[in-house]
């Protein structure tokens, strides 16, 4: 029998203020890279959390929300749910729906591996795939990195390392950026959002190596890290 927390379920963290000032400031724009990029400014230098949602297969899932520390994917869905919402109440929907497969709180429906979150967010329609045409390759991977969930083989294309160069005029302020590993058993290793300043692209990131939210170029981050490539995918989030 699964065991249960001493807590309530629901929004564990949410701080009502911080998300009130955050969507104010949002919504004085309406396009979605500029409110990607002021909401992904707004935590900048914010602390890095291991395993900020905890849990496992044993507990009673909690719907958790900071805006005060992060891993590289929950900030990446804090900033993408406050960018598509205009109410705290479509924020905490969003999020959820980022999070969750079909919405669901609970630690089995929980996009563990990036690809399936990547897969579930384009079925719903709220990022698309830019990781196509004849740059890109195809990888198979054994997914078995997660104590508690049976290994998975998944399929799926990337751009090589070196392709960056060729692709990168491509990259608007707002896009997504996962980094996939060299591991056999692990698709991706980290995560972020990617905003253009004329001819740099800049990477913000929740980084364990700085223990913060940070800002850095993103030809430096590829150049200090060894990976298999990378995948795009563009937030197409309704308003």
């Amino acid at each position: 029998m699964r065991k249960t927390r001493k807590r309530l379920r629901g929004k564990i963290g949410f701080d009502k203020r911080t998300a009130e000032r955050a969507l104010f400031i949002i919504n004085q724009t309406r396009d979605l890279g500029p409110r990607v990029n002021q909401g992904s400014e707004m935590f900048l230098w914010r602390r890095y959390a291991e395993n900020p949602l905890g849990g496992g297969p044993e507990f009673q899932e909690l719907f958790s929300v900071s805006f005060d520390e992060f891993d590289c994917v929950t900030y990446v869905e804090t900033v993408l749910a406050l960018s598509c919402s205009k109410t705290q109440t479509r924020f905490l929907r969003e999020l959820r729906d980022l999070r969750y497969k079909g919405g669901k709180v609970d630690w089995f429906s929980r996009n563990h591996f990036m690809t399936a979150w990547l897969r579930g967010n384009v079925a719903r329609g709220a990022v698309a795939d830019m990781t196509g045409g004849r740059d890109t390759v195809s990888k198979t991977r054994t997914l078995s990195g997660v104590a508690g969930l049976p290994p998975e083989e998944v399929t799926f294309r990337l751009f090589p390392k070196r392709c960056l160069s060729r692709v990168r005029s491509e990259i608007q302020t707002g896009d997504l950026i996962m980094f996939v590993s060299t591991r056999k058993d692990l698709d991706v290793f980290h995560m972020g959002i990617l905003i253009r300043e004329d001819d740099r692209i800049l990477l913000r990131h929740a980084t364990r190596s700085a223990g913060k939210v940070i800002e850095q170029d993103l030809n430096d981050f590829m150049g200090a890290n060894q990976m298999s490539g990378f995948i795009l995918a563009r937030p197409l989030c309704r308003q």
